[in-house]
């Protein structure tokens, strides 16, 4: 029933011309289509409020950060992973043939990666169809996303899993909106912007925070989203991920179609079975992850460039490394001696725990 809903308020927003005595319907026709869609996504049936992933889906996190493998069946997901980790998925050029999630792990630039190979989605995933609802759950969950795409098929098959993750409250490539829905007693619904709205009417906002019976709001705005991006906030549940179109089985075409593969960005093209460009694929995938390795120095000895203490860039200070260590080394420093990048000083320079690291910098710690 929710399925023929969701296609009415569709068929009424194709039908109606966006103007300014439309815009108020607009935008209450958009923010019921989002809150119909996440009907549609929230599980009815199984205990418990996570969602349930559902058989073979629960996976262990191992690593300082995941990559899921997303693509449609046979598509050499499974093929490139074991090259990978060294994990045997079942591998076979007939479609759906991996059934669970299959973790593995890799080691780049001393930094354990876990890889999810997880099992082909096929269309209408997002409107519950196949196990595709918990494969794109244990998705929104990666740190990293790569789309495994065939390039002997049509790349329309990127715009379809694309459209599954973007149902499913998966952003990818993109940045939250910086806007602000701040709810309050009383004073009806303020407006103000720090640059020009040219993507979205006043009414519409209204119309939208009508439908989701918010009546008294600062809304403050410091970008030009869409109204779609608008309802994301308002919404809530979104997740924002970096993705890499993974364009694999290039050992079949020709170095003028390798060319034309290389203008989409975010791609890397690649051969799992000739083990073509996975270097390239590596580094990539380093680089999107965005961490940052720091080497331990003890006092009086040479650096341990063997195995880096291994931090998120948003949570690299002094403090977050020390507690990567042990929770007490935090309240037993005097101060860290850091040498790198992130100091001033080649020979090194003393520093307390706000101090904010950056990648291959050397720390020695100093204790009270």
């Amino acid at each position: 029933m929710s399925g023929t809903t969701v296609d009415r308020i569709k068929d009424e927003m194709s039908k109606t011309q966006k103007n300014k005595a439309t815009s108020f319907h607009l935008g209450q026709l958009k923010a019921k289509l989002a809150k119909l869609k996440r009907e549609l996504l929230t599980p009815t049936t199984g205990g418990g409020s996570g969602g349930g992933a559902g058989v073979g889906f629960d996976v262990a996190r191992t690593g300082i950060a995941s990559v899921g493998f997303i693509g449609f069946p046979s598509v050499g997901k499974s093929s490139l992973m074991s090259g990978l980790t060294g994990t045997t998925s079942v591998a076979a050029d007939y479609e759906f043939t991996t059934l669970t999630t299959v973790p593995g792990t890799m080691d780049v630039h001393g930094a354990p990666i876990q890889i999810l190979d997880l099992p082909g989605i096929i269309e209408g995933a997002k409107d519950g169809k196949g196990r595709g609802r918990q494969v794109i759950a244990v998705a929104r969950t990666c740190n990293l996303i790569f789309i495994v795409l065939d390039v002997l098929k049509p790349l329309g098959d990127k715009a379809i899993i694309e459209a599954e993750l973007e149902g499913f409250g998966i952003r990818l490539n993109k940045q939250p909106p910086h806007l602000t829905v701040k709810k309050k007693e009383r004073g009806g619904i303020a407006i103000s912007n720090t640059v020009p709205l040219t993507h979205i009417e006043p009414e519409e906002i209204r119309a939208v925070l009508a439908e989701y019976k918010i009546s008294n709001a600062d809304v403050s705005f410091r970008c030009d989203p869409t109204l779609d991006e608008f309802i994301d906030v308002v919404e809530g549940g979104r997740v924002y991920i970096p993705c890499l179109y993974v364009l694999n089985k290039i050992d079949a075409i020709s170095i003028e179609e390798l060319d034309l593969l290389y203008k989409i960005p975010d791609s890397v093209p690649i051969s799992a079975r000739e083990w073509l460009n996975v270097d390239e694929l590596i580094e990539v995938m380093w680089e999107k992850l965005d961490l940052v390795r720091i080497y331990t120095k003890p006092k009086g000895k040479q650096p341990d460039y063997s195995s880096p203490v291994v931090l998120r860039h948003a949570r690299c200070s002094v403090e977050d490394f020390c507690n990567n260590i042990h929770k007490d080394i935090a309240k037993q420093l005097k101060y860290a001696m850091v040498f790198g990048t992130s100091v001033k000083h080649s020979r090194g320079q003393k520093v307390g725990l706000d101090h904010i690291l950056a990648d291959e910098d050397v720390v020695s710690i100093v204790k009270k």
